[in-house]
């Protein structure tokens, strides 16, 4: 028997409607995303659905593997594992339509189904989850990256395929993997301190040696400068993805194409003040404001508006990281 969500009524598959739901994963969003969430009300209202119900999948699958409730304290006394092969359990019933199950696992059912969504992108999200189980460390920035792409470039590709782009156009999803990329670098640069609390580091060893940051004392004051360095150097990493990911947005209609540069500006608002002061960073959580939020889905919507003059599609830079085939 399936251990039960404890965030999640489970029923039988097909026993909700998809009205229930999407309210069910607009809930999930507006606990668990807040830039996520301003980002999602630009799209059309058939694509915003999709979006929120494999956000709640995401999302569902995430505070399982740290055994939390939307973003709230992890917990250390479950075991890793089993967490995982919930994740895995679930989902895979899921797309199979069998057994009981949450909302937000039959949800995924439906947008998979209706957007034609590779089971691939599914299964490398879970892949990431089970790194993190096993307690992995990157070892280099190519490690580090191929996490990035498991955990959230795998998602970029997925949302790319709900906003109507073609599973076979893999020039639009690397630019749309480029965007998970460059978010999940912006969270780890910003989450150094918040990681380091429980017991987990993404910077890649080869960096810490470099930096001569010992890795069981990452938070120590004699470190603070160097690892402020390191912040940075994630930064400007995740300003580099966010940059390429723009020139996916051509490929897309203009109100997704507004809503992923709003994201993008965004997420890359942080990536910036993290980069502009990252001893600071490593005090206080970095965020932006409701203002910023507003100002930038402004100016997205221009960009939007020219995107095809001021974003054209081209080759992607030669030296960043490749997604897998």
């Amino acid at each position: 028997m399936l251990k039960q969500v404890q965030h999640d009524e489970v029923r039988e598959i097909g026993a909700v409607n998809r009205n229930e739901l999407v309210a069910h994963a607009r809930i999930s969003i507006s606990r668990g995303s807040k830039s996520f969430r301003a980002a999602s009300r630009l799209f059309d209202p058939q694509t915003r659905e999709r979006a929120w119900l494999l956000y709640a999948w995401c999302r569902a699958c995430d505070d399982i593997a740290d055994g939390q409730d939307h973003g709230g304290a992890m917990s250390t006394t479950d075991d890793p594992q089993a967490r995982l092969a919930e994740i895995e359990t679930l989902t895979d019933h899921a797309l199979r339509g069998i057994g009981q199950l949450p909302p937000a696992f039959q949800g995924l059912k439906v947008v998979a189904d209706e957007c034609r969504i590779p089971r691939r992108y599914m299964d490398d999200l879970i892949a990431g989850f089970a790194r993190d189980a096993g307690g992995w460390r990157p070892q280099s920035e190519a490690d580090l990256m191929d996490y990035c792409y498991h955990v959230a470039g795998s998602v970029g590709c997925m949302m790319a395929i709900v906003m109507g782009v073609d599973p076979d156009d893999t020039a639009t999803l690397d630019r749309a993997c480029d965007l998970g990329l460059a978010f999940q670098l912006a969270n780890i640069a910003r989450d150094i301190a918040e990681d380091a609390a429980a017991g987990r580091c993404y910077l890649p060893a080869d960096w810490l040696a470099e930096a001569g940051i010992a890795f069981d004392a990452i938070m120590a004051p004699e470190n603070r400068a160097a690892l402020a360095g390191l912040a940075r150097r994630l930064a400007n990493l995740a300003a580099a993805y966010e940059k390429s990911a723009r020139h996916g947005t051509p490929a897309l209609p203009h109100r997704s194409a507004w809503a992923v540069l709003s994201a993008a500006a965004i997420y890359g608002a942080i990536a910036r003040k993290v980069a502009a002061n990252p001893a600071r960073a490593l005090e206080a959580r970095v965020f932006t404001s409701r203002v910023e939020k507003a100002g930038f889905a402004l100016n997205a919507w221009r960009q939007a508006r020219r995107r095809k003059w001021i974003y054209r599609a081209g080759a992607r830079e030669a030296n960043l990281w490749t997604r897998p085939a």
